[in-house]
């Protein structure tokens, strides 16, 4: 944008501290370019420091914003002033004897996820930590935004409030609320509801089969559910903003707004549904577990590198298990749908082979190089802090609420963690958050802890389950094990894992070798398992492969079947103690089940 079309930016200026107002314009949106002009009075220092954050909360990986920079230039007036850049997200402007400057800049925006940006003719969606840059040591001040849409029929949905009667103008208090406030700018639906008096916003962007007043009731009993929990909502208004795409899932949480992303034909089926539901139950409790009760490592951002915490299984992997039981206790699903969903949990856990290498909290720790940066042999060599977290937070809660007739549960844990830190945003350390569970438990959890989230000892789950009148039963797959993953690929079938110890790979199979016989007999990926049938354990076959373009014949022998498949069913016969359990802990009668 030139200074002769740029809309004139006015600012009150302040006698002591600098005023900070931007500008997000997007001209021609089919270029997927945001243009971002930001202008700045009183910056005390003769040097303008300027960074741009590499990562967003709540998604824990280095993403490198600054990459989709470009055009950056300043001027004082329409007088251009000397900058530099040094280092990959900080840029140094010159504004000796200037009291304004413009800085203004571009960045490319054509990845649509709920932690990057996305401009096209249809709409624009940011974050603010992809979008803004941050003034080091001046994050506390107050920041001013102006969207200029391209076209007068879009309207601009966000969580931050606006100022007065300026148009399309909101105010931040400080960088942490701006980074925590994306905005949907489009002819998007928007919806408007109320839960518990509180003002509610619905913001859909994309065509899809989705029943809006049915997704809307389900997410006010969501609301409804998790208010009760925590005794009331902390916000006066809350955004939800969903994205309706092809093959998409994911959400990112922030202190009044969540960003959604869904498959946009997935809400005809039931099982689709569900999983959309525990979605949205899942970043909605977040606003209370993570963005106001969080670990220390996390309770000031530092946005320039990784910030860790051995804890992110407690923020994720417990909000993991309440986004299946929340629709359960809003009565979106039954008790036996709730147990299925868990069946398939647990049978993902059980299936994943580096359960047995990393323990919870280094999964947690190492999240900046690990679970967003999935290679072939992850399977074999870490675990999710969301999986395995979701897995020990089913155990503490069987075990507090065994302990206490159910007087007692991870609810209580979650409401004096709530009250203890959340209330005030005080950060806990990792001892805190196991006293607070041992206090509510009543038990020392030294040996649990050891065990399940700092070790990789196996989760005894009928241990757990059994006092309920539940017990987990696995299904052997009806074929020799061989321990190969495949997928068709452009016409080639790709194995795509070679499971830790498997036959395959004690036979030398590497992932990203092209199968393409079993006994010297053409084989895909679809016809693999049918043609392992026609084998016996011990048995010895003969695999062919490219290898790196290399054809090579491995001798292979194949193990007993292993389970694939696990499922939480009623043990026989339950006694009146696990019945009372039971419906202490779900509602319903175990009967229920069968």
């Amino acid at each position: 944008m030139t200074e002769a079309t740029a809309p004139r930016l006015e600012i009150g200026v302040q006698e002591t501290v600098p005023t900070i107002y931007y500008q997000v314009a997007m001209p021609q949106p089919e270029t997927h370019l945001f243009e971002v002009t930001l202008q700045l009075v009183n910056y005390p220092s003769s040097i303008l420091d300027l960074k741009m954050p590499v990562w967003t909360p709540g998604s824990y990986l280095v993403r490198e914003y600054a990459k989709n920079l470009q055009d950056f230039e300043a001027f004082a007036g329409d007088k251009p002033l000397s900058w530099r850049k040094i280092s990959k997200n900080h840029w140094q402007v010159n504004k000796t004897g200037v009291s304004k400057l413009t800085v203004r800049y571009r960045i490319f925006a054509n990845e649509l996820s709920v932690r990057t940006n996305h401009l096209d003719n249809t709409h624009g969606y940011f974050n603010g930590a992809a979008l803004f840059f941050r003034l080091p040591g001046w994050e506390r001040l107050p920041i001013r935004v102006t969207i200029v849409p391209p076209h007068p029929e879009w309207q601009v949905t966000t969580a931050l409030p606006p100022v007065g009667e300026q148009a399309n103008t909101f105010y931040a208090a400080d960088f942490d609320t701006l980074v925590d406030s994306p905005f949907e700018i489009g002819s998007h639906d928007l919806y408007h509801f109320e839960v518990l008096g509180k003002s509610h916003e619905l913001a859909i962007w994309g065509q899809g089969n989705l029943q809006v007043q049915r997704m809307i009731a389900d997410i006010q009993k969501i609301v409804q559910v998790e208010a009760q929990m925590f005794g009331g909502l902390p916000y006066e208004r809350y955004v939800f903003l969903l994205h309706l795409f092809a093959q998409a899932y994911g959400g990112l949480e922030h202190k009044n707004s969540c960003s959604l992303i869904y498959q946009r034909f997935g809400f005809r089926s039931q099982d689709k549904y569900e999983r959309f539901v525990q979605l949205v139950a899942h970043e909605f409790f977040h606003l209370w577990n993570v963005k106001r009760i969080r670990p220390k490592a996390l309770e000031s951002f530092d946005y320039d590198r990784e910030n860790y915490t051995p804890s992110l299984w407690f923020c994720e992997g417990t909000t993991s298990y309440y986004d299946l039981l929340i629709p359960l206790r809003a009565g979106i699903y039954d008790a036996k749908s709730y147990l299925n969903n868990w069946s398939k949990e647990i049978t993902r856990y059980l299936t994943t082979p580096g359960r047995k290498v990393q323990p919870l909290s280094e999964s947690s720790f190492d999240a900046w190089i690990k679970l967003y940066r999935p290679d072939a042999n992850s399977p074999n060599s870490q675990i999710s802090y969301y999986l395995k977290g979701e897995m020990v937070s089913l155990l503490l809660d069987l075990l507090i609420r065994v302990r206490h007739s159910n007087q007692r549960s991870l609810d209580d844990v979650m409401r004096q963690m709530w009250e203890q830190f959340g209330q005030a945003e005080i950060g806990y350390t990792p001892e805190q958050l196991q006293e607070v569970i041992e206090s509510v438990a009543g038990v020392d959890l030294t040996d649990f802890f050891e065990r399940y989230i700092d070790g990789t000892e196996e989760l005894p789950f009928n241990k757990y389950l059994e006092p309920f009148g539940l017990h987990l039963v696995s299904e052997l797959e009806d074929e020799p094990y061989l321990g190969l993953k495949t997928k068709t690929e452009n016409g080639r079938e790709i194995v795509k894992l070679v499971e830790a110890d498997s036959p395959a790979q004690l036979a030398g199979i590497d992932a990203g070798d092209e199968l393409l016989a079993i006994a010297g007999i053409k084989v895909t990926a679809n016809q693999l398992s049918d043609r392992l049938k026609d084998y016996q354990p011990n048995d010895t076959i003969e695999v062919t492969v490219f290898h790196q373009d290399e054809l090579r014949t491995y001798s292979v022998t194949l193990a007993a079947p292993i389970p694939t498949k696990y499922q939480v069913v009623t043990v026989q016969n339950p006694d009146p103690t696990q019945k009372e359990n039971f419906a202490g802990w779900l509602g319903v009668p175990l009967v229920t089940l069968r």
